[in-house]
């Protein structure tokens, strides 16, 4: 079986495997906080509010509560909302003691 889409894909081999995870790491924790906030709203809306015949589940975009938020982050990598950015290297410390 093979996963799509590929780590090339993914990094249009200018960034490693270790770029790749940390990228997805970053973004997965993005959309997993944007869910808890529009879940924590979702609840705040309804609460008190038995009689409106609305659900949590239809308050709350249903791709970040049907779908896990890795596969998100990658898809998100993949379709160009998130891009992967090289980060500066740390300036060595030519500092003698």
């Amino acid at each position: 079986m093979m996963i799509y889409p590929t780590i090339s894909e993914l990094t249009k081999d200018k960034f490693n495997r270790y770029q790749l995870a940390i990228a997805t790491a970053k973004c997965a924790r993005i959309i997993t906080d944007e869910y808890v906030k529009q879940r924590t709203a979702a609840e705040s809306a309804l609460t008190g509010n038995k009689d409106s015949g609305s659900s949590i589940a239809s308050l709350i975009d249903p791709k970040l509560a049907n779908e896990k938020a890795v596969k998100n982050a990658i898809d998100g990598i993949y379709d160009g909302d998130y891009v992967i950015v090289d980060s500066p290297e740390e300036p060595e410390n030519d500092e003698e003691d």
